[in-house]
């Protein structure tokens, strides 16, 4: 049997792995059932796929459900601390999967990653937080001409795409899988609520009932996040820079101010904003005796670490996934995980049965793709309707839930406007 080419921590947690990826799956049916339709279809015979994706057992599905419909697959790690080492391992031994991420790479080695993947010489990519894209753009610009079109994951990754789309410079359509109803109304709500939550509990294993506990932004993670952290029992208080989602979150319960002012008074702040330096040395100057900060956005500038490394008179870990920081008055500042995706670098990431709505949009997107992508506009589009329509009735199925459907007479009422009151 050939050698699978990859680079990897530990081949022999493979067996290890694999066991996790089947729980995953059994909590995933909607991919399952597309798996066996690509079994019998093939809709990507011949297409090979770079994706720049957590390494994660939900992952690990989507994985072998594109390789079930023919696609050539090649796998790196979008995020230094995401990976799952084991998971790395079966996809390489048990899936026959070529894998580029270890957990807790180095920069040098994770941008070396993603060359390896884009030496795979794609025609379709897969990315959380459009790395691989962007180097494609910028380093690899002769790969361009084999490109069909890609996908993106995330909120921060199809901002950066937007920003590429509106100088020009995006060369081949991609589909924001994030923007699909299927995906952030309950990925981000939901999963990033609950993934949050228990990377800081396992990490500080502090009770948050009684807490201040601060959300920076109020898109559907900030939501799920504050809602979590409110069902856990703390005060929950949000900063927004959007009046309208400041005026929601009012709305919803929660307490809303500047950030300056929550940094006084909170015990725990999340960024969740997709920005950069959400928390900013101002922050840190009047900041409250032992806080806990995290993010859960896509990249590790929500937090300005080097402003907070340049205030610090010491630093220890006292705790995996903690590192507090003392300042020159006394004050320590708890940050976690590196500032990186808290849900996942100290915890494992989204639960399974909601990534199973989000991975479907992302396998029938690719089919999409490779079927209709030359042919489709260099720019950002949505999940098509006829698909994101498609996940959620099989999610409903799955799930054993029925629902009405209108008769002839309203349907030609809604398409009409003679009738009136």
């Amino acid at each position: 049997m050939l050698e699978i080419d990859h680079d990897i921590n530990d081949l022999s947690l493979a067996d290890q792995g694999n066991e996790h990826i089947e729980w995953a799956f059994s909590e995933m049916p909607v991919l399952r059932t597309i798996q066996e339709r690509f079994k019998r279809e093939r809709p990507l015979a011949g297409a090979r796929i770079s994706g720049c994706l957590h390494i994660t057992t939900e992952t690990a599905n989507l994985a072998r459900t594109l390789k079930a419909g023919g696609a050539e697959l090649v796998l790196c790690a979008s995020n230094p601390l995401s990976t799952q080492d084991d998971v790395a391992a079966s996809l390489v031994k048990h899936h026959r999967i070529p894998i580029f991420a270890k957990r807790g790479e180095d920069n040098d080695t994770y941008y070396r990653h993603i060359e390896k993947a884009l030496d795979h010489r794609p025609q379709l990519t897969m990315d959380d937080g459009a790395d691989l894209v962007s180097e494609l753009h910028k380093n690899r610009r002769e790969l361009l001409d084999d490109m069909i079109g890609g996908s993106e994951e995330t909120t921060t990754g199809v901002i950066r795409l937007r920003a590429m789309a509106a100088d020009k410079a995006l060369k081949f359509p991609v589909i924001a899988v994030n923007d699909a109803m299927t995906k952030h109304l309950f990925d981000n709500r939901y999963g990033t609520g609950q993934s949050t939550l228990d990377g800081i509990i396992r990490a500080t294993n502090i009770l948050l009932a009684g807490k201040t506990f601060t959300v920076a932004g109020y898109g559907w993670c900030g939501r799920g996040i504050a809602m979590r952290a409110k069902g856990h029992g703390a005060q929950v208080t949000v900063t927004e820079v959007d009046p309208l989602r400041a005026l929601e979150a009012a709305m919803d319960g929660f307490r809303v101010m500047p950030m300056l002012e929550a940094a006084a008074c909170s015990d725990f702040i999340v960024t969740a904003t997709g920005d950069k330096h959400v928390l900013d040395k101002a922050h840190f100057k009047v900041i409250k005796d032992g806080c806990v900060i995290a993010n859960s956005g896509h990249f590790n500038i929500e937090i300005n670490i080097p402003a907070l490394e340049s205030l610090a008179i010491d630093k220890h870990s006292p705790r995996l996934h903690v590192e507090t920081y003392t300042l020159a008055d006394g004050r320590q500042v708890r940050l976690l995980a590196e500032g990186r995706l808290v849900n996942l670098a100290a915890a494992e990431g989204h639960p399974a049965a909601v990534m199973d709505m989000s991975f479907a949009n992302q396998a029938l997107s690719m089919a999409y793709l490779w079927r209709h992508g030359a042919d489709l506009e260099n720019a950002v589009l949505p999940v098509p309707t006829e698909i994101d329509n498609q996940v959620a009735q099989m999610k409903l199925a799955a799930m054993g839930l029925t629902i009405d459907t209108l008769s002839a007479e309203q349907l030609h009422y809604q398409a009409s406007w003679q009738e009136g009151t």
